[in-house]
């Protein structure tokens, strides 16, 4: 008894054309669907760099204007709690940041940290891009020097 290459189950039914139908089905993705995708994510990419790279430098100078504010909180504790006799050592931060203007302020060349008081001007500081900023105090006249 010949089937013609086909394989009956227990009532009888085709089977072969079901498993024939599965693999049809089953398809994968196309070389020039991938090569979409890909060209998409490249894109992706392509816009995100910038961005991130931009965000990441806000981060470091983010870091610097916060440590030098630290450091001049350090050496303003210690003025005011100053004995007159002992001199205040000057403060050193170290410089994060990469771009020689601070680009959290528009490309200024100088960004203020602290406001002028009732003696000396206002403290501004300019951009780092190596070294360390120094901060210190002349004990005599109470002005704070960044450098």
């Amino acid at each position: 008894m010949v089937i013609n290459a086909r394989i009956l189950n227990k009532k009888g039914e085709i089977k072969m054309n079901k498993i024939m139908k599965r693999i049809r089905e089953k398809k994968g993705f196309t070389l020039a669907e991938l090569l979409i995708v890909v060209a998409i994510i490249a894109v992706l990419v392509a816009i995100a760099t910038p961005v991130f790279s931009k965000q990441l430098e806000k981060s470091r100078e983010a870091t610097d204007q916060a440590n030098i504010r630290a450091g001049y909180a350090q050496i303003m504790t210690e003025y005011l709690e100053w004995d007159g006799t002992s001199a205040i050592d000057a403060v050193s931060v170290p410089a994060h940041q990469t771009q020689a203007k601070w680009q959290c302020a528009n490309d200024a060349d100088k960004i203020k940290i602290a406001d002028a008081g009732d003696v000396g001007a206002a403290i501004e500081v300019e951009a780092k891009t190596s070294g360390s900023y120094s901060i210190s105090i002349n004990t005599a006249t109470g002005i704070v020097t960044v450098n």
